[in-house]
């Protein structure tokens, strides 16, 4: 899950862009902040009291009309696509963003103004290494209704390709790929958003592009412009004539690329995709994309991304040099053959402990547990779990040969999977609590074959033999 290799970053200073909403037509002013390590993005209403908080998490999403809109707590942010895209595209993994309203403003459409607000506040590296979710398997997220669809395959970054079909003469099909994230900046970047012309007068009637006028938004018009139509946009975009170009689209503004529709919905895929909260090693292939779909699918992830977490397997070198072998175990401990159930202390800390047993059928206790069926029993699993916290608890003190560790109380057992003649157990404990007066509390975990096997809270307690002065 984490590449150690690689550091979070954040901004180096402060930086505001101003420009009017879509939705409201408002002048807004966003403001990008720098954030500490494990902070990810999250917007601030600086207009509302309290200054709410909104974090760019897929489960906050509302509504995808329109843009992708969050709401937390009855505190909305509308269209956080393209800020967000342009903070992935420029690998910021924390960042703030102050806003004085409840939308970015839309500047022309793409991401293209953000990007270059956050290259003028430049980039500064952190400690902490970047979280990245590494797909080993195909997930994918099909919309029946649309037929959209995502998926994510395993590859060596994030990569991300979109298809998409109007199925309309003026706006076909088309796709884009973007193989490098390096490239976001100079090739996606600055693709802008578009709309169907009657999408655009569907919006008129109702009011609602107030901020939208003919500079950040490319039109396919897809049908007859009628006299009454042509008008109407007239009118609302302040412009004493509006024809249309022979590739379809009004004369607004020229194309950047033949297909900067595909393009603009790939930057809409990675701003959609920054909700999951975690770095993406894999690549998306997305099949006539849009917000809900996209949205639907971060929130597959981002819940497959927990689990994963919760139940993630630590992974120990069990080829390197033991930091204790066989024979300094049993100088500090008084367990001895048969019952001496662990073979070597791989790491020790003050915190913690990792110890190893090799099981062979050569295991007294398989003669009976069960004959023909050969099954290491539950109890001495917890037992060789024990022996190996012992093994952390007596490090604390400097004549362990004269303790002995007596168990208090045993919570929490649960036994996932059978050991078997042939695997290798690995123990891993932690200290709940720090240790005192001789009470050690610890969760255990034990592993074999990659899988938990056997999980329990222990308590023991350190005490002196009677027979030392």
């Amino acid at each position: 899950m984490t590449d150690c290799m690689v550091k979070q970053r954040t901004i180096g200073k402060e930086v505001s862009l101003t420009g009017v909403g879509l939705h409201t037509g408002k002048e807004v002013t966003i403001t990008f902040k720098p954030a500490p390590e494990n902070h990810g993005y999250a917007f601030v209403r600086v207009d509302l009291e309290g200054n709410p908080v909104i974090e760019a998490d897929a489960n906050y999403v509302v509504n995808t009309q329109r843009g992708t809109n969050l709401e937390k707590l009855g505190v909305k942010i509308q269209t956080s696509e393209h800020v967000l895209a342009a903070l992935v595209g420029m690998e910021v993994d924390n960042c703030l963003m102050e806003l004085n309203a409840s939308e970015p403003p839309i500047m022309d459409g793409s991401s293209k103004f953000f990007v270059q607000a956050i290259s003028e506040a430049g980039i500064v590296e952190q400690e902490a290494p970047r979280e990245e979710y590494i797909v080993k398997e195909v997930i994918s997220y099909l919309d029946e209704e649309t037929g959209s669809e995502i998926t994510v395959i395993p590859a060596d970054e994030y990569q991300v390709t979109t298809m998409v079909d109007f199925g309309t003469k003026v706006l076909g099909t088309q796709n884009a790929s973007l193989k490098h994230l390096s490239e976001f900046k100079d090739e996606i970047a600055d693709a802008r958003t578009f709309s169907f012309l009657h999408e655009i007068e569907m919006l008129l009637e109702h009011g609602l592009i107030k901020g939208g006028d003919l500079n950040n938004a490319i039109v396919y018009v897809d049908k007859e412009l009628s006299p009454k139509t042509m008008e109407k946009l007239r009118e609302a975009f302040g412009k004493e004539k509006i024809s249309v170009k022979p590739n379809g689209i009004l004369d607004n503004l020229t194309l950047h690329y033949p297909n900067e529709a595909a393009r603009h919905k790939l930057l809409d895929v990675i701003g959609d995709l920054a909700l999951v909260g975690t770095r993406i090693r894999g690549k998306v292939i997305a099949n006539k994309p849009g917000h809900h779909v996209n949205t639907q699918f971060a929130k597959k992830l981002s819940k497959l991304i927990k689990i994963e977490s919760r139940n993630k397997i630590p992974q120990f070198d069990v080829t390197l040099p033991p930091v204790k072998d066989v024979n300094q175990i049993m100088e500090m401990l008084p367990h001895r053959p048969p019952f001496l159930l662990v073979d070597k202390i791989l790491e020790l800390s003050e915190t913690h402990v990792v110890g190893l047993k090799n099981v062979t059928m050569n295991e007294p206790f398989f003669v009976g547990h069960f004959p023909g069926a050969p099954v290491m029993p539950g109890v001495l699993i917890v037992e060789a779990m024990a022996q190996t916290g012992g093994i952390l608890a007596l490090s604390t003190v400097p004549d362990p040969e004269n303790y002995l560790t007596f168990f208090m109380k045993i919570n929490n057992v649960k036994f996932k999977q059978q050991v078997n003649p042939g695997d290798t157990l690995i123990f891993n404990l932690e200290l709940i609590t720090p240790i005192r007066r001789g009470i050690v509390h610890m969760q255990g975990n034990a592993y074999a074959n990659n899988k938990l096997v056997t999980e329990a809270e222990l308590m023991a307690q350190i005490v002196k033999t009677k027979n030392v002065e």
